[in-house]
């Protein structure tokens, strides 16, 4: 078994000390992951827009350890504001609706203050 560490070139990696993902063996854990657009770092004021690009943050991830959201089998959404949870629905739906992972929504305060959502999963590749 061995253990890969996965960036997504942001500098909060750096400056905080974390791997956007690691690998161990046929498992994944992709970092708690937030609406930011690493690569012009800006971050849309909307919640949907930002669970969108928690999205494809999450899904260059698993594609770089050789995985799709179709692996997820757990997903924690975190969000400041327990209230705004139903508005973002339909993009989890799109995107995890035929997977139906084990999830769990945590209201909490996150990192900065115009984040509206923040996405973690776990995944495990398949073996076919």
């Amino acid at each position: 078994m061995s253990r890969t560490l996965i960036s997504s070139g942001s500098s909060f990696e750096r400056e905080i000390g974390y791997s956007r993902a690691v690998v161990d063996g046929d498992w994944i854990f992709v970092s708690g992951t937030t609406g930011f657009d690493y690569a012009t770092m800006t971050l849309h004021d909307g919640l949907r827009e930002q669970t969108e690009q928690c999205f494809r943050n999450i899904e260059t991830a698993l594609a770089q350890a050789g995985a799709t959201l179709a692996d997820v089998v757990r997903v924690h959404y975190i969000l400041p504001n327990a209230a705004e949870f139903a508005e973002c629905w339909p993009v989890l739906r799109r995107h995890f609706g035929d997977i139906r992972p084990a999830a769990t929504m945590y209201a909490a305060g996150l990192a900065d203050p115009r984040m509206r959502i923040e996405i973690e999963v776990t995944a495990r590749r398949s073996r076919g």
